[in-house]
């Protein structure tokens, strides 16, 4: 075994084994290359990514091509998940070198002082796909270093000085920051969308939540039918097709097709903490139960496959299951009918209604099996099989748990269960919500579970955050991400509960934002002032898969300011969108999570104070009022007893029962309309 074995991360761990003499980013890895004066090869990824397997089967488990790795260089593994700041800073480099071409795995080769001179992504074993083998890639690299190192550092050196993010230098438009813009984002993103199958552009297609939900709460605000139809085809889309688990619940990470057909396998948390959040602000939208459905699905695979015992979630599973990719998910007709065999007596044609309702053929769709979709609307294929829709969703019902049951004999894909701040976070946020917005008890219960256990694990006795959590051990310094996702859970935890530790966490996390975080130019670095000093400190500010710490944490200030008043926090969230304002404009679609915040910053933020027992049946009408409907630009606090200038949230100050009765006040920018104490008042407020 090599040095990876005394890691925690799981994807470090499946190279505990290799030939390659790895060593984990850290400064034994720099003094050795500086002691032996060798280049340092960095390798980056994730357990769950499909090619990173491929390359360390066929390079890393390789003896000769171990040997040239350990000859020449001083070898580097890196968990993206575990390490977004290495991942970042090398990536942009990357992205610079190749005019745009990036991806996992990355393959990076620095100077003994870390700075890039050369890199790319996945190399093969012999050359093919127009690309040198991987071995012709580690001895050009060798014999530059050795023949042409005043060349390589100074091509290092130039890289590093544009890689640099310290000062923006980008000139602020705050006069453009209005709804003009929110409009033509909106406009930009709708000209991307695809009017048949939903979602953005073309192929591969990746679900994109944050931009969806852009476009939801901008058909909420504008009244906008086409960006509301824009948004429930595309959910419905998703939901129908092979990108989404029919049997299990949850979303793979993305389509390689057009029509949501073809998913890389993998499941990531990320992608099902803000696609479930999306489609339950879908079903408050519409009232359609299909949404909730997908919604409740998508949260019950995450409590049942992706809960640990301590009770936080895990990050990911594989796309790959006994050396392929999707085995474990895909089916034969004849697969399906031996399962549902047993199903004879109590419905004799489950088989023939599996078949028809998830599109199955002899052929299959997918390498002779067939990925399990929703070719038709529940109507057409109710029609097909002579029953009514409600038998036909009975029937699926009953079926799914019966190939569920079947599926579990099967060798599962790889869980990735270390345990992530900020990807919890999110996951938490939606959780806490649907508690309250769904009225589910087990939802709550759960989400309180996990909120204990990051403030028992995650949260450092100094107040600050640690990134990850594996196997009783909590590491690394945590990100601007951890901090922004986690107030954004304990402030839903707290809505959903009403109980004042979890706002209280919440302030204390963004105090330590403030104070370890800012830019000098304004705006958040990604990396706080304390944590390990990179070749330049990393400052992400568009949305990728997950949203930019940045973003995130403008929309979360912003609704603190709501909460009290604080002219801080509103100063250091609008300081987030200068930088950024053109951008906005010209490629909406990579500044998702920034549109919904500049929303609330623009549009403002309704302030909710309750007085009463959040118990009482009264109380219990006021809050279904507020929670029911989609209104994404509020915040709601609650009292038990009136409340005077000592309140520990201020926006419930001096709030006072009506005559003792439970009453709810409405305000913006702590200027109150008139308290009242019935739902039908309140709703015409909201309204």
């Amino acid at each position: 075994m090599n040095r990876l074995a005394h890691e925690t991360s799981p994807y470090l761990l499946q190279h505990k084994d290799n030939p390659v003499d790895w060593y984990p980013w850290g400064e034994e890895a720099f003094q050795a290359a500086q002691a032996q004066d060798k280049p340092i090869l960095l390798s980056v990824g994730y357990s769950a990514c499909h090619w990173c397997h491929v390359m360390a089967h066929e390079s890393f488990e390789h003896g000769p091509t171990a040997e040239l790795m350990n000859a020449h260089f001083i070898n580097v593994k890196v968990d993206r998940e575990e390490r977004p700041d290495v991942d970042d800073v090398y990536m942009q480099a990357v992205l610079t070198m190749t005019r745009g071409h990036g991806g996992w795995p990355m393959t990076v080769f620095l100077t003994p002082q870390g700075k890039p001179f050369y890199g790319g992504t996945y190399y093969p074993r012999e050359p093919r796909y127009g690309m040198p083998s991987f071995r012709q890639v580690l001895s050009a690299v060798a014999d530059a270093f050795r023949n042409r190192r005043a060349e390589l550092e100074q091509q290092a050196d130039d890289l590093t000085r544009v890689l640099d993010r310290s000062t923006l230098n980008i000139p602020a438009h705050d006069e453009a920051l209005n709804e003009g813009l929110l409009r033509r984002a909106a406009k930009g993103m709708m000209a991307n969308i695809d009017p048949i199958n939903g979602g953005f552009g073309t192929q591969p297609k990746f679900p994109n939540p944050m931009n969806l939900e852009y476009l939801l709460r901008y058909a909420r605000h504008e009244v906008d039918d086409d960006a509301l139809e824009a948004v429930l085809l595309s959910l419905r889309k998703m939901a129908q097709g092979g990108i989404y688990d029919q049997i299990g619940g949850g979303f793979h990470r993305y389509s390689v097709d057009a029509v949501w057909l073809v998913p890389h396998f993998e499941k990531m948390l990320y992608d099902n903490a803000q696609l479930s959040r999306l489609y339950l602000h879908a079903w408050q939208m519409t009232g359609d139960s299909f949404f909730r459905r997908i919604a409740e699905e998508v949260y019950d695979y995450v409590l049942r496959e992706m809960t640990a015992p301590e009770g936080g979630f895990y990050s990911a599973t594989d796309a790959d299951s006994e050396g392929e990719e999707g085995k474990f998910f895909v089916w034969t007709m004849d697969e399906v009918r031996q399962a549902l065999a047993s199903m004879n007596e109590e419905l004799p044609n489950a088989a023939d209604i599996a078949i028809e309702a998830w599109g199955m053929t002899r052929g299959g769709n997918f390498e002779g099996k067939n990925i399990l979709h929703r070719p038709n609307d529940d109507a057409i294929t109710a029609r097909r099989l002579g029953l009514s829709e409600d038998e036909l969703r009975d029937a699926l019902g009953r079926i799914a748990d019966r190939l569920y049951a079947a599926r579990t004999q099967r060798v599962p894909p790889g869980l990735d269960d270390k345990i992530l701040a900020g990807w919890n976070g999110l996951m938490l946020a939606s959780l806490a919500e649907a508690a309250r917005v769904l009225d589910r008890s087990d939802y709550l219960s759960a989400a309180e579970r996990c909120g204990e256990f990051l403030l028992s694990a995650m949260l450092r006795p100094n107040g600050r955050l640690w990134r990850t959590y594996k196997d009783g051990q909590a590491r690394i310094n945590a990100f601007l991400e951890d901090y922004a996702a986690l107030i954004d859970a304990f402030l839903e935890l707290y809505q959903s509960t009403f109980i004042d530790k979890w706002y209280k966490v919440a302030v204390e996390l963004a105090e330590a934002v403030l104070k370890h975080f800012v830019a000098e130019d304004g705006g958040f670095y990604d990396t706080s002032d304390d944590h390990e000093t990179l070749i330049v400190r990393p400052r992400s500010l568009q949305d990728n898969a997950v949203p930019s710490g940045s973003n995130i944490i403008a929309r979360q200030l912003l609704r603190l300011y709501a909460y009290t008043g604080d002219e801080r926090y509103a100063t250091a969230a609008r300081s987030v969108f200068r930088p950024i304002t053109s951008a906005l404009q010209q490629y909406p679609q990579a500044f998702g999570e920034a549109l919904n915040a500049l929303d609330v910053a623009i549009r403002g933020c309704d302030e909710i104070a309750l007085i009463g027992n959040p118990t009482a049946p009264a109380m219990r009408e006021l809050l279904t009022t507020i929670r029911r409907p989609y209104r994404p630009n509020q915040v709601v606090a609650l009292s038990r007893q009136d409340a005077d200038e000592q309140a520990f949230i201020p926006l419930l100050r001096q709030r006072r029962a009506l005559d003792g009765s439970p009453t709810v006040y409405v305000c913006r920018a702590f200027v109150c309309q008139r308290p009242v104490t019935t739902p039908s008042a309140l709703e015409e407020m909201l309204d």
